[in-house]
């Protein structure tokens, strides 16, 4: 890969300067982790794990332009054929190889989303549509539970409202998992479906929406929750589960008020547990409030992921008749719905929309 720009190269140069001290300095702490408490120790692995095939790219890339540099004074200075010949067979294979290689550290390089490796409140809502926005909430809920388990992730839901014929009119799931929220957040926003219901008589198409949010599950460490700015009340269950679910009071409902965020939970049967899992689900709601507003801070470009749930705002279609799926963000259809909806050909779509991400962080980093 050339880079157009010179600065661009200077820059990160430098930054492969200040990783490789970077890796050293914590392989020299490691040699003497006598002193370490146990959670330092595992923090710097971690690290080190990051680091380690950056700071191997940066070695074959330095050895490639090597053996280039070689190739080259060969095909200038050398009369023998036979090592001429030789020059020219290999030097085209290196070009290339140093090319891709380029390309994988700058990726490599882009700045990361520090959520990328938290685990994920999943939140699915029904939208427009009535009880078809309902079975279409429920198709997406099944959908993702199908990929977490290809993923081998922990798929665990927190609160599911459901209505009849596998309809859902709102899910709160906990997602955990190897980087799980580097894989699912572009999967917030309005998800829109068209086909024809079954009990549509007439055959015609009808077009409802469910809205997906896709929040980094934050950590104590993440955020600080003051007790002063929470109102916590709590009230008879209303839900399924027997008559013992409604003699006690064990619904909780929490109210932030600083941000006027409100969650509520009501699944469990012990009110120290609803506690414990609202308390979980509003600190990565307020998590995701200071994520966006750091990106936005820094991009001007960054848009709202989640709407109202109105069929205009939609991020992707499910188009059932055409055996379609159309994600509008990057102009991408796949004819593969069925196989979209038991999550086999998610990750084709996720994929896609992880390499678009990079081209613009790769066309942003170019224009500076």
């Amino acid at each position: 890969m050339k880079f157009p720009n010179l600065s661009l190269k200077m820059k990160l140069d430098k930054q492969i300067i200040d990783l490789k001290n970077k890796f050293n300095q914590l392989n020299e702490k490691l040699l003497n982790s006598q002193n370490l408490k146990n959670e330092e120790i595992i923090q710097i692995n971690k690290d080190l794990s990051k680091l380690e095939p950056i700071i191997a790219l940066s070695d074959t890339i330095k050895n490639l332009d090597k053996e280039i540099k070689g190739y080259k004074e060969i095909l200038e200075n050398e009369s023998d054929e036979e090592l001429r010949n030789l020059a020219k067979q290999e030097l085209p294979l290196y070009e290339k190889d140093l090319e891709i290689k380029n390309k994988e550290l700058l990726i490599a390089l882009l700045p990361k989303d520090e959520a990328d490796d938290k685990n994920v409140i999943l939140e699915i809502r029904a939208g427009t549509g009535g009880d078809e926005a309902a079975l279409f909430a429920g198709d997406l809920y099944r959908m993702y539970e199908r990929y977490s388990s290809l993923k081998s992730w922990k798929f665990q839901p927190m609160e599911k409202s459901e209505t009849g014929l596998k309809g859902i009119k709102e899910a709160i799931i906990e997602i955990k998992g190897d980087g799980v929220f580097k894989f699912l957040k572009n999967e917030s926003g309005v998800h829109r479906v068209q086909r024809i219901p079954e009990t549509e008589s007439g055959g015609r198409i009808h077009t409802s929406a469910a809205t997906v949010a896709v929040l980094p599950e934050a950590e104590d460490v993440d955020l600080e929750i003051k007790d002063t700015d929470l109102r916590i009340d709590v009230y008879r269950s209303g839900g399924a589960g027997g008559q013992s679910v409604n003699t006690t009071d064990s619904a909780v409902r929490i109210t932030h008020l600083p941000t006027n965020i409100v969650v509520t939970q009501q699944d469990e049967r012990s009110q120290h547990k609803n506690k414990a899992k609202a308390l979980k689900i509003l600190r990565s709601r307020l998590y995701e409030v200071e994520r966006i507003k750091k990106q936005e801070e820094v991009s001007s470009n960054r848009k709202n992921q989640v709407g109202s749930g109105d069929r205009s705002e939609r991020i992707r279609t499910y188009n059932f008749p055409q055996g379609r799926v159309s994600d509008h963000r990057i102009n991408l259809t796949l004819y593969k719905l069925d196989q979209f909806l038991t999550g086999e050909a998610l990750d084709e779509m996720i994929s896609a929309l992880s390499a678009s991400e990079q081209a613009e962080k790769l066309s942003q980093l170019n224009a500076n």
